[in-house]
């Protein structure tokens, strides 16, 4: 049973937020750029704004409230479910020591993720939607003990190079 002191108008609740110059917002989000369902790879994206945008449309706060976005990304990508996925790894050795190492599986169903080499094309994608002050980069300590790192920086398409 919830409190009645909880139950607030969040318009409200955040425009004091804003307001108060002794109060700081951290919003974070548990979804990344490209399963936004407006920017991300339709159609294998989630219902919602998984961008800096889903602070606005979501919290109510205005964007010139938002002071210092920074990108949080992992070391290497990840992908739940179907979708385009170049730098996929899937049944390799790599791929599962990235999986198991970096504990790779779905909160609330347990379903394994599929791991990959960095995709610094959707980094940059993802910079360019969001407007990141600065990375935080995790999972930098689940590539120990791989020989060669790769990372990818472009994509080709019926011989024809393209750039993020």
């Amino acid at each position: 049973m919830m409190k009645d002191n909880m139950i607030v108008d969040s318009l409200d609740f955040m425009a004091e937020a804003v307001g108060n110059p002794n109060k700081r917002i951290i919003a974070e989000g548990a979804n990344a750029t490209m399963l936004d369902v407006d920017y991300g790879t339709f159609p294998f994206v989630t219902s919602s704004n998984t961008t800096i945008g889903g602070v606005c449309t979501g919290l109510g706060v205005p964007p010139s409230a938002i002071e210092t976005p920074i990108g949080i990304m992992k070391a290497y990508t990840t992908r739940v479910g179907e979708g385009p996925f170049p730098t996929n790894l899937e049944g390799t050795k790599i791929g599962e020591q990235l999986q198991q190492v970096g504990h790779e599986f779905g909160a609330t169903t347990g379903r394994p993720r599929k791991c990959g080499w960095l995709d610094l094309n959707v980094i940059k994608y993802a910079n360019r939607i969001n407007g990141f002050s600065s990375l935080n980069i995790t999972k930098l300590d689940v590539m120990s003990g791989i020989p060669d790192i790769e990372v990818a920086t472009h994509y080709t398409l019926d011989g024809r190079t393209l750039n993020g």
